[in-house]
């Protein structure tokens, strides 16, 4: 069974960074097409980024230029790299895993992930 286990997160002033990994058991990373996505309380969860099993990657139009996502296939392991980091940015952030999903639904459609990790929280503060 695919297990995900996100860690990196933590709380950072305005203007810093951090960088979340999640680590991917049962099977190997390479077969899945990877995400990011967070939920502030109270808000739906949204997509953050996307890299598909080529490499290719896919980011939402408030975190581009600030996150970098990326995967380690040797490790069986994701990362996002946070930059420039927001109270806005602040959420629960989750890793997710799927055989496949469209471009389009990449960062739009949560219910196309089929394996989610329970979550890292990131707080940012003013």
């Amino acid at each position: 069974q695919v297990q995900l286990v996100e860690s990196g997160g933590g709380s950072v002033q305005a203007g810093g960074s951090l960088r979340l990994s999640c680590v991917v058991s049962g099977n190997t990373i390479r077969g899945y097409y990877m995400a990011w996505f967070r939920q502030a309380p109270e808000k739906e969860r949204e997509g953050v980024a996307t890299i598909d099993r080529g490499g290719s990657t896919s980011y939402a139009d408030s975190v581009k230029g600030r996150f970098t996502i990326s995967r380690d296939n040797a490790k069986n392991t994701l990362n996002l790299q946070m930059d420039s980091l927001k109270p806005e940015d602040t959420a629960s952030y989750f890793c997710a895993a799927t055989v496949y999903v469209s471009a389009i639904q990449a960062l739009s459609f949560p219910a196309a992930y089929a394996y989610w990790g329970k979550g890292t929280q990131v707080t940012v503060s003013s």
